[in-house]
């Protein structure tokens, strides 16, 4: 595990190194200097690169060479709502909503709405960097699945040039970032052109494309993210203004109804959370007794396993680390599935400015979480944990996601309840930081007991670098064994021939006194 990581990193290096040394000299007037920069810094980005080009340095090179080059062309970094046609935003013919069913973000194309125009064919492909860059920088490049709507479609509204356009986005602008393209009811007059379409996205891209109609579209996206034309119960209709994101709403609010086996302590959360801002050290020294409990019923070895309540998450390894907060964890939330029971999960925020941090959480299923605190402030330097937990009987899913909003509040203003709405009303949106999260589902059909034990305190799953790190270290005490016993062998074999050698030794003696004897 460890020598790929190297490997890897190795080529990040050497990819960096040729692209300054062969690259940039020539054609720095070429590249926006920002997308320079995060080359240098950003490895995540290095890699995709790689990813997309099977990790071959050339062809890596040669892709981040053309896409830099078509990002200042088009100055997506600079792209954003007030520079392009309102009336774009308006028709919906693009736009951000839902996930598939592996927790992928959909990016709906509603082809009805496209109709030719080269006049218009620069905005729109705009439009289409304008998504694509907006989300990349919002959930740090996690992968799309693209959906071509068309139904309702004719040959009026064939247009392979925009089409090509949005392909060349994901095969030569934006590495590693798609995941499949599913196109719903293809009209058979379309076929043609696909087998055109077909010829530009490569055999690897090919393998991405998933044709289905209403019979088996939900085989990729569950009914509840899919409109009652294609056979879902998502009753979303696009509309604009704002922007149309997540749709993040307010958590099952503190007071709403309590269906829990633990009744008692969530009376007493709903208790806590109604109370100001400058109650909350009460809260999180509860929030402390609770933890120290929880290690001491981890310690228990008497203690049943099924009767184990998950209580306050393990923290996290991952921190985000934002210009008002650190959140940790830095991107998943681990849940368990309904067999494995884990209900509850532990944000953890640290305030690393020198002024009160108002925060709000928001989720994409309202109805499933209860979040303490979900509404309130951190003082500057300090840490504030926020309780996640599912409520009454619903269980968790890919689909599922968080929204942390924060802002800097004047050192005059109040942190109580009245002063909080207030301010999250006045406050400007550019000055409000934003970090998502979302939802991982441990699946485990038999738990063992130690599998139980670690996850009913909510601590994550393993990922692969944590895995990684886990296995490096094995490696170490494998190789520190190793040498342990090599060394027990050569003392041993030292030992032996020593031994051999002493009574050779004394043989020898005993010959020479016998030999003077006769």
């Amino acid at each position: 595990m460890a020598e790929p990581r190297q490997e890897k990193g190795a080529l990040i290096s050497e990819t960096r190194r040729r692209f300054q040394a062969e690259y940039l000299p020539d054609k720095s007037d070429k590249y926006d200097s920002r997308d320079v920069e995060r080359l240098q810094q950003d490895d995540k980005w290095v890699e995709n690169y790689l990813i997309w080009r099977h990790d071959v340095v050339d062809d890596t090179l040669k892709m981040i060479d053309e896409s830099f080059q078509w990002r200042k062309e088009f100055t997506v970094n600079d792209l954003s709502e007030s520079v392009l046609p309102k009336w774009l935003f308006e028709i919906g013919a693009l736009f951000l909503h839902g996930y598939d069913k592996e927790g992928y973000k959909l990016f709906w194309f509603k082809v009805k709405h496209h109709t030719r125009d080269p006049k218009q064919q620069l905005d729109k492909k705009k439009l289409v960097a304008f998504w694509l860059e907006h989300y990349a920088k919002r959930d740090h490049g996690k992968p799309l699945t693209v959906v071509f709507d068309m139904a309702e479609t004719g040959i009026s509204h064939i247009d392979l040039d925009f089409v090509r356009f949005i392909v060349n986005c994901f095969t030569d602008y934006y590495p590693n970032f798609l995941t499949k393209i599913v196109i719903f009811e293809m009209p058979w007059i379309m076929n043609a052109a696909f087998k055109i379409v077909k010829g530009w996205l490569g055999p690897d891209a090919i393998s991405m494309l998933k044709f289905t109609n209403k019979n088996d579209v939900q085989e990729y996206i569950s009914g509840e993210y899919l409109p009652p034309h294609m056979g879902g119960t998502d009753s979303f209709k696009y509309s604009y203004p704002p922007l149309v994101d997540d749709d993040f709403q307010t958590p099952l609010c503190e007071n709403g109804p309590i269906t829990s086996e633990d009744e008692h302590e969530s009376k007493e959360e709903i208790d806590a959370d109604t109370r100001e801002a400058g109650e909350l050290n009460e809260a999180q020294n509860l929030n402390q007794k609770k933890m120290n409990s929880i290690e001491q019923i981890s310690k228990s070895e008497d203690t049943d396993k099924t009767e184990v309540k998950p209580k306050n998450a393990k923290k996290a390894l991952t921190t985000f680390k934002g210009p008002l907060l650190h959140i940790s964890p830095a991107e998943e939330l681990y849940f368990g599935s309904k067999e494995t029971g884990e209900k509850k999960c532990l944000i953890v925020l640290t305030n690393v400015t020198k002024n009160v941090v108002a925060f709000k959480v928001r989720t994409t299923a309202p109805e499933k979480y209860r979040v303490k605190p979900s509404n309130s402030s951190c003082e500057p330097g300090t840490s504030l944990d926020i309780i996640v937990s599912l409520h009454g009987g619903f269980a968790a899913s890919l689909q599922d996601r968080f929204l942390i909003m924060a802002a800097e509040m004047d050192q005059s203003s109040g942190a109580g309840v009245p002063e909080l709405t207030q301010f999250w009303k006045e406050v400007p949106r550019t000055k409000v930081m934003e970090h998502r999260l979302r939802c991982h589902v441990i699946e485990s059909s038999k738990p063992s007991s130690l599998t139980l034990k670690d996850n009913a305190f909510n601590i994550p799953a393993k990922t692969n670098e944590d895995l990684h790190i886990q296995l490096t270290h094995l490696l170490q005490i494998n190789k520190r064994l190793e040498e342990q016993m090599n060394r027990c062998l050569w003392f041993q074999q030292l030992s032996v021939v020593l031994s051999l050698l002493s009574v050779t030794v004394a043989a020898f003696c005993f010959y020479l006194a016998y030999a003077q004897r006769s």
